[in-house]
């Protein structure tokens, strides 16, 4: 019987260790990196943008500035960072009501509650519209509105399917979808984790509020 000669026996690259080593050191930076993101976010919400220096966030991260700086290199960088992040939270929840099939009131009613979800649960949520888009620059300024047209216009897409097919009353339905955005976009200002009210309720009574106007009287 032949014999597997040792050129055959599998053998790990020597760069192999330091390839893991790298993986876990990029995992550890991204992660402190996210720990920056998220608390500039509840800064820029409590405080506001201008309010908010480099210096005090340091200081809640309990890190230096110069330890700051390596992970983002001015305050406008934090700024854009933190309108991405939201903008990935709210599509990826509307992404799934887009899925929703049904008439235009119940494809409306998953829209609104997958929005409003967004935007009560997650601070990055928040920051899209309670933030003013006009201290970004110019790229991260029109992702941000391309987003808000977005949403406005599937709003829309939803009321006129609905008023079509019967499932909403007649309307003006770019005054009901602008009355929808506005409602759900100032949850934003008011709600505060841990308060009173829950995130599950508040988008429940929300949703409940928002369709029952739209739908036909029995």
């Amino acid at each position: 019987m032949p014999t597997e000669s040792k050129d055959s026996e599998s053998v790990v690259p020597a760069h192999e260790p330091w390839k893991a080593f790298n993986v876990r050191s990029q995992h550890r930076m991204d992660t402190k990196r996210d720990a920056v993101l998220q608390t500039a976010a509840k800064l820029y919400l409590e405080k506001g943008y201008h309010k908010t220096s480099m210096s005090e966030l340091a200081s809640r991260l309990n890190i230096t500035k110069p330890a700051l700086y390596y992970y983002f290199r001015n305050k406008e960088e934090l700024l854009v960072e933190c309108y991405r992040a939201g903008i990935d939270s709210i599509e990826a929840s509307l992404r799934e009501a887009g899925d929703c099939q049904g008439t235009g009131l119940e494809r409306l009613r998953a829209y609104v509650e997958s929005y409003a979800t967004a935007i009560a649960t997650t601070d990055f949520g928040r920051c899209v519209p309670m933030l003013d888009d006009a201290e970004l620059s110019s790229p991260a300024r029109r992702q941000v509105r391309d987003l808000k047209r977005r949403i406005d216009a599937a709003i829309r897409a939803n009321i006129e399917q609905g008023i079509q097919d019967g499932s909403i009353v007649p309307c003006n339905a770019k005054l009901a979808a602008f009355a929808i955005a506005g409602a759900i976009n100032w949850i934003g200002t008011w709600y505060q984790p841990g308060g009173g009210l829950g995130a599950e309720e508040i988008v429940s009574e929300f949703s409940r509020l928002l369709i029952s106007g739209l739908a036909p009287r029995s």
